[in-house]
Order: structure tokens, then sequence, then C-alpha cells
């Protein structure tokens, strides 16, 4: 295999840009290649410490890009200390042939048909098992017997299916933000994942009492105009004002949702502001389009999300959605608009399996999964049963922390993982 490989040099980074080819099917054997993008950052040039892959929150977001200085109460400031970190472009991101559209054309999918069928076909390929093995190619690439894997949220689904399918590719793994559900249809989840909104719904109304009535205000007047109007076409209907409580997610996020519902609606800064707010966007439309995929450990997904909102959300609207995509975003937004037929279809789709009970079983790897106790993506109860099934991985369950705890304050969240796998 050929890596493009690019070094340079910021502000006491050692940074190497790679650029690989990997085969666009890895399982079906089907013709074809995709480039994909890494970047390896460390502390020293030529550096002879391990490899620690970051898996990055999703899907369909690329990985974070280094500043300096390294910021001393962040993850990377803590994972340099015994790693050089390889930021992969899960592919479909970033600069691994990124899928966007421009003009109303779907881009990023050379050689696919424009039909529907054909560009929904192609995109089940962009799910956790092929990130795995794309990581695998550049693995080998590097000449690297194994390496170790930092997964956040999404990340970590991913770096569980690495677990299942190759973990004699793996020194340590760690998990922030849980672990995945295994053989459970996705509605299941979401059902818990409603629950848990509702009740920060009402804890959010309670620290900051006004806020139902100016959300309830907002919805009014989406519903009195067809959808407010935002910036570059798109419109805001309930369902996606509902979106905002994407917000209560985040430790940070409860005063942002509040900053943004103290704005007055007819100002153009509370359009930009709400646009750029909400999750689903054609910035990246991966994570509208294939979202609930990453949930599904077989079966049929049929946006799962939507089928299980109880009645009580359904019929108040002030009872925020978190991580719940549904078909309005895709329909509401012209950038994802060409989408909207395709993802009808991905949620038709029948996913094989992600994991292997029995592998994951069998797995000596050691590490250590943070489990946040009010998690509002990845319900605790699901992360614990997973972990369960890993006997070198050990959980903390912590209510120190929202499901962004790695951002919030990552040095510690690593560090106390680190410290838990070599104990």
């Amino acid at each position: 295999m050929v890596l493009n490989q690019a070094s340079w040099t910021r502000g006491g980074l050692h940074l190497r840009d790679v650029t690989f080819e990997a085969p666009f099917d890895h399982f079906g054997g089907g013709a074809g290649t995709i480039e994909v993008f890494a970047r390896i950052t460390a502390t020293e040039a030529d550096s002879t410490k391990p490899f620690l892959v970051f898996l990055q929150g999703g899907p369909g977001v690329e990985a974070p890009r280094p500043t300096t200085p390294v910021g001393q109460s962040t993850w990377l400031a803590r994972a340099l200390e015994d790693f050089q970190v390889v930021m992969l472009d899960q592919r479909g991101t970033g600069k691994s042939s990124p899928i966007g559209s421009v003009n109303g054309r779907i881009t990023g999918l050379d050689g696919v048909g424009e039909a529907p069928a054909e560009i929904a076909a192609a995109l089940s390929h962009y799910r956790a098992d092929s990130i795995v093995e794309d990581a695998e190619v550049l693995r080998r690439g590097l000449g690297v017997d194994t390496w170790s894997l930092l997964g956040q949220s999404f990340g970590g689904f991913t770096a569980l299916r690495y677990v299942s399918a190759h973990s004699e590719s793996l020194s340590e793994v760690y998990f922030t933000g849980g672990l995945p559900a295994i053989g459970t249809d996705p509605a299941t989840v979401y059902a818990t994942t409603w629950e848990g909104m509702k009740r920060k719904s009402e804890q959010f109304y309670r620290a900051f009492p006004g806020d139902r009535d100016k959300l309830a205000r907002l919805v009014d007047l989406a519903e009195a105009d067809g959808g407010i109007a935002l910036p570059g076409g798109a419109r805001a209907t309930t369902e996606r004002i509902r979106l905002l409580g994407h917000f209560l997610g985040a430790s940070d996020g409860p005063e942002e949702l509040h900053y943004l519902l103290d704005m007055d609606p007819a100002s153009a800064a509370f359009r930009h502001d709400l646009s750029a707010a909400l999750p689903f966007s054609g910035r990246n439309p991966l994570y509208a389009v294939v979202h609930e995929s990453c949930w599904a450990d077989g079966g049929i997904t049929n946006w799962a999300a939507r089928r299980a909102m109880p009645a009580d959300v359904e019929a108040d609207p002030t009872l925020l959605a978190g991580e719940h995509a549904g078909p309005e975003s895709l329909a509401e937004d012209p950038e994802l608009a060409p989408f909207a037929e395709v993802a009808q279809l991905v949620a038709a789709h029948e996913w094989p399996r992600l994991y292997d009970a029995d592998a994951l079983r069998a797995s000596t790897v050691r590490g250590g999964a943070a489990v946040y106790f009010e998690d509002a993506y990845v319900p605790p109860e699901y992360s614990l049963a997973t972990a369960d099934l890993l006997d070198g991985v050990k959980p903390w369950v912590t209510n120190e922390y929202e499901h962004n705890g790695l951002r919030a304050d990552g040095y510690r969240v690593l560090d106390h993982l680190i410290c838990l796998a070599r104990e």
C-alpha cells in the first residue's frame, strides 16, 4: 500500500499527514477505492511512542484539528504524554473523500450513479465496520503491530467493532460517552433516551423559568409561517426546533440554550444562531443520513427515534429531543434535501451485525470505559451491559459529567481511564 505523507512542525507539535487508498467495499469484494486521511500528532520528531487512534463522535464528523499550544486540561495533552495520536478522518468526512451536496447534487461518491437506490447502497459502506477496516489498512501501512484506541460516543461504537473484529491489533481501548447496545432494536434504545430527555427538559425549565413559554412561542411562529426562515433557504418547523434539546446533553448546554431563547426571534442574529444550533445540517450530511445505522446491530432502523417517540412528547413540543433524527431535517434544509429520498432508503436497509459477543468475551484487550450516569444519548444501562462482556475493560460510572466529559475535562477523564486500565 502506498502512503502519501507530509511532515510539519507547529508550536512544539510534530505532525505527519497521511493519505492512503482503501477498498471502497471491504466485505463484498467490489472494485474501487476510497481516499482516506489521517494526521499523526506527536511531541517529538521521529517519536517512538506507541500509537493511539482517536475515533471521533458522530457519525459523519471529521477528527479534530490540533492547535497550539495544546490546552493542558485537554485529553490530547494527556494522550501525548504516552502516545503518538492518530487523528483519523472517518470515510466521507474531512479530507477522507468528503460527502456533501452542491447545487442540489450529491458530491463525494465518485463512480456511483445518481439514482437514490445506488447512493443508498453506497452509503451502506460508511458504517463502523468499514471505518475499522480503513484503520486496519493504515495500521498495516505504517508497519505497526498493535495500537490503542480512544473512542468518543460513535467513536466508542467504532472501537467496540474494532475489538469484535480485530482484537489482535489492539493494545488498549478507551471508551468515553458510552458503549452501544448489542443485538437490540434501536427503537428500544431510543425509548430510553426519550425518557431521559423528558427529565432533562423539565430540569431545564425549572432552572430557567420562562424558557418553556419562549420555546412554545417559537413553535407557534414555526407553525404559523410554515417554519422559521433560516439563512440559506432552510426552515425550522416544530420537530427541528425540538432538536434544540441536544444542548441538554452537554455540561454547558443548558446555558447556551437559555441564551439562544433569550434572543429576539425576529432578529437576524437569532436566525443565524438558530441555524448554527440545529444538529443536522449540510455541513456534515452523513450525520443525518446514516445516523441511526450506528445503533443497528443487524435489522432495519426505519426511523427508530421517531417510532419510539412517546405520545406525551409528540403532544408537547416543549419536551425536547436529543440526537433523535427524523426525515424533516432532510426535507427542510436545501443542502440536505438531495439526500431526503436516499435517507428513506437507508432507513429501510437491512443491516448486517456489527458485534460478535463471543469475540468480545474472548478479547484480552485492557482498557477503561467512562459511563456517564446522566448521559442523554447513550443510556448507562446498555453501556454497562456491553462493558460486562469485556473482561479487560474496567467501567467508571460517574455523574460528574454529561456526554461531553472528554471535551469538558479531557485530561482528567482520559488519565483516570488509563490508570484504571493499568492498575
